[in-house]
């Protein structure tokens, strides 16, 4: 005598209601957290307006490291990275009403540091950043030497594996910048655009070039220089 084995629908496990179950609250939690950031950021934006002293005492605990470490790897210069830094939170402080809480903090922090950084440049008579550290030109930004101990490495030792930080300290600072607000501070592609004040598909190429010269350098690193 044979016996024949119906299985019930798909539907009718309970794992599967379980499972819509947690999706939907999935996607009710992440838009709930997505409307808390949305209201962080507003509150953020009007504690800056009123010039709230203890909204600016908790951004500068909070972004402090970050900041002085982006400064480093755009001047490779200790004390000069603790010049903007000081004048970078002037400007919060002086143009927050200009934040209007519709994007990240960090994004617009950056963009105040880098145009300091820029402008400082230009007073020197130099046409601009990128002119400055191009590899194209004649003369671009000297690396220091990796044999000794640089700020870079005393800001950020054992954060990084070290043939990490070398390399990032060799290639060109156009590239550097960009792999380092990418995967450093974990902006986006877009917001990455607006502090460098660049199309999205000029950070593409970058970020594509600067981690194929880390991967060189790293190359290079890993044998002491042989080819």
């Amino acid at each position: 005598m044979s016996t024949t084995c119906t299985f019930p629908a798909p539907h009718t496990f309970p794992v599967f209601g379980l499972l819509s179950r947690v999706a939907s609250s999935f996607s009710t939690l992440m838009a709930i957290r997505t409307t808390a950031d949305t209201s962080d950021l507003r509150a953020l934006a009007e504690g800056l307006k009123r010039r709230n002293p203890d909204v600016l005492d908790q951004l500068i605990e909070q972004y402090q490291f970050r900041l002085f470490r982006y400064l480093l790897y755009l001047t490779g210069h200790r004390e000069r990275a603790e010049d903007f830094f000081q004048e970078t939170w002037i400007r919060v402080l002086e143009r927050g009403y200009q934040y209007d809480g519709k994007s990240k903090f960090e994004a617009w922090l950056f963009t105040i540091a880098r145009n300091l950084v820029i402008d400082w440049q230009r007073q020197r008579k130099v046409q601009s950043l990128d002119t400055l550290t191009d590899p194209a030109q004649e003369a671009p930004l000297q690396i220091p030497d990796t044999r000794n101990p640089s700020p870079l490495h005393s800001a950020i030792s054992g954060q990084e594996d070290s043939a990490v930080r070398a390399s990032l300290e060799k290639i060109a600072l156009i590239y550097r910048e960009v792999v380092v607000l990418r995967f450093h501070e974990e902006l986006q592609l877009d917001e990455i655009a607006t502090v460098m004040h660049l199309p999205v598909s000029t950070v593409k190429t970058r970020l594509y070039r600067g981690l194929e010269a880390m991967r060189v350098a790293m190359g290079e690193t890993m044998t002491g220089g042989v080819a």
